[in-house]
């Protein structure tokens, strides 16, 4: 690897690290020495990247710097396409035009040389499962998500009965045969999978979610991992349908 394109990695590796990257670990995700990486951290302080630390601390890049923003490897273009492409085959209509528009933009900006990547991908997409028909808009769901309140829904469970549910939307989670909104349910007390296609209705309360976002997203991850130590990695999710934990 040239120096030029390791001083690149090394920026991208602090712009998605959340905690300081001692350069032992930038070295080995490199493979390269760690003297290297002391001599590479000092060229990019030298030349004002925002970079704070010291050996045998670690090293942190200040959020607020920024790159252009599609200098973007062979691989990192087909992973962008390959999503991209995804999302235009799976995702409802807005989100669909949404993966279509970045595609344009990617191929508008990135080099000549790159852009046979997007027009002729060296990545396929099987062409998605029958779509099964939805009363509740996903992107109405996911504008709840973002906005921190709660959700009324209408629910039909596997046996055919309906319920209402007060729900403190968390995620929702994308298939091939469909979508699942994770949420903490009011009623079950406890993290539960709603298919949306099972949804009647879905009503933005003026309510918000008493807790922040990040907390409820851990204790979410949390209470995953306890079902997964408890019926092992092939056992399925919550759902609605599932007897609450005891």
């Amino acid at each position: 690897m040239r120096r030029a394109e390791r001083l690149f990695e090394i920026v991208q590796i602090l712009r998605r690290a959340r905690q300081p990257v001692s350069a032992q670990r930038i070295a080995q995700e490199l493979e390269t020495s760690k003297r290297s990486v002391y001599r590479d951290m000092a060229a990019l302080m030298a030349q004002r990247v925002p970079i704070t630390g010291e050996a045998g601390i670690g090293y942190v890049l200040d959020r607020a710097f920024d790159m252009p923003p599609l200098m973007l490897t062979a691989d990192e273009l087909d992973a962008a396409v390959l999503g991209a492409t995804w999302v235009a085959s799976r995702g409802e209509p807005e989100l669909a035009r949404a993966a279509q528009d970045l595609l344009a933009k990617i191929e508008a900006s990135v080099p000549p040389r790159l852009r046979l990547q997007i027009l002729e991908p060296a990545t396929s997409i099987a062409p998605p499962a029958e779509v099964r028909p939805e009363s509740v808009s996903a992107a109405e769901l996911r504008r709840a998500i973002r906005s921190g309140h709660k959700l009324a829904l209408t629910y039909c469970d596997a046996s055919g009965a309906s319920s209402e549910r007060i729900v403190w939307p968390v995620l929702l989670g994308y298939r091939d045969a469909g979508r699942i909104l994770a949420a903490w349910c009011e009623n079950r007390e406890a993290f539960r999978y709603f298919r949306t296609d099972r949804m009647h209705s879905a009503e933005l309360l003026d309510t918000p979610i008493p807790e922040r976002r990040d907390l409820l997203h851990a204790r979410w991850r949390a209470a995953m991992e306890a079902e997964r130590a408890r019926y092992g990695e092939a056992a399925p999710p919550l759902t609605n349908e599932s007897p609450p934990p005891s």
